[in-house]
């Protein structure tokens, strides 16, 4: 019996040791990894705060081609067309005792020419007023725009930002829209010219198809005109464009689009010794074409010899990739140097062996 119970106790006390040593190893199994990967990797240091700021940043360079569409409601004038002369715009009635017209203007475009006591031959001049019909000049315009951008995005969708526009630009002649036949045209006595344009940039992006992405946005700012412009006599407002933005992301920091927007602007003519005015509005038609790029903010591996092609870790500094140029797409987590075969490349695809 004696024996029995000590058989016993020695059963229970094995099961109460193994028991133990169980509760242990699993606590230290929680307690440390299997394999302390802190002796070989050194913990990584954080990226600068002025740099992660830096990558916020995105920089636009474009250029394209505009259209603009002048247009003058002469609303409140009349106009004296007379043989082998310029039209003669005019806001006084024609003076009865000597048929003339006290004043008048030649020109009323970027700035005015003034004539005097113009005469009337009502027999062979060609007289009409916006009383009677609608006095509307109009005038094509051609641009070629070069402009800088920098915006930022907020969770990666809203874009705030700002821009500056320089536009070479040649203006038409302006042609009379009801009576072309009978009203000459007004050729500007400038060739070519150039306008500058300061904006402010709100917008968003709206859609996602893999690597396309599609973005509405307004420009909200202020307009510019050249010297050739009397200034002097002109009044400007606010100019306000809306487009939408196609990008095409060709890689994490580099990316290309197309953006057909429309602007909205004006200018006024204030005619001197008078308390009259000409609005001329430049609404226009832009297609822009170019690029975007954000700065990295993990800078490039310092080991020319690196072939590593994910963002990794030398020491205790973080680096992105040696292995890919920006234009280049790049998953920051996996290698994608070649996402296509080389065999199955377009120009490949006809060869039995193209390697």
């Amino acid at each position: 019996m004696i024996n029995l119970e000590i058989n016993r106790l020695i059963k229970v006390a094995t099961f109460v040791m193994l028991f133990c040593c169980a509760f242990q190893v699993e606590g230290q199994d929680q307690e440390k990894p299997a394999i302390p990967l802190d002796h070989f990797y050194a913990k990584p240091d954080n990226v600068s705060s002025l740099r992660l700021l830096l990558s916020k940043l995105h920089f636009g360079l474009s250029t394209g081609y505009g259209r603009t569409f002048y247009r003058q409601d002469l609303s409140g004038y009349s106009i004296l067309q007379q043989q082998d002369s310029t039209p003669l715009l005019f806001s006084n009635d024609v003076d009865p005792t000597t048929g003339n017209i006290p004043r008048g203007y030649r020109y009323w475009f970027n700035t005015v020419n003034q004539s005097d006591n113009v005469a009337v031959d009502v027999n062979n001049d060609f007289l009409v007023g916006s009383d009677t019909s609608e006095l509307i000049f109009r005038a094509p315009g051609t641009s070629i725009p070069l402009q800088l951008t920098l915006h930022v995005e907020i969770q990666n969708k809203y874009k705030i930002g700002g821009g500056f526009m320089f536009e070479y630009h040649r203006v038409g002649e302006f042609t009379s829209k009801n009576f072309d036949g009978s009203i000459a045209a007004i050729s500007p006595n400038f060739g070519s010219t150039f306008y500058k344009k300061y904006f402010l940039i709100l917008g968003g992006k709206v859609y996602r198809y893999y690597d396309y992405v599609l973005s509405v946005d307004a420009n909200i700012g202020a307009f510019n005109l050249s010297n050739k412009f009397d200034k002097g006599l002109i009044q400007k407002g606010v100019f306000f464009n809306i487009g939408a933005t196609i990008e095409r992301e060709l890689s994490e920091y580099f990316s290309a689009f197309v953006r057909p927007s429309f602007d909205f602007k004006n200018f006024t003519l204030n005619v001197p010794e008078s308390s009259t005015s000409i609005t001329t509005n430049m609404n226009a038609f832009y297609l822009g074409v170019g690029v975007f790029y954000r700065i990295p903010e993990l800078k490039k591996c310092l080991i020319k010899s690196c072939t590593t092609q994910i963002n990794h870790q030398h020491g205790n500094k973080q680096y992105r990739s040696r292995m890919h140029p920006i234009w280049k797409k790049q998953n920051p987590h996996h290698g994608e140097n070649f996402p296509k075969l080389f065999k199955y490349k377009k120009k490949n695809r006809k060869k039995l062996h193209p390697y």
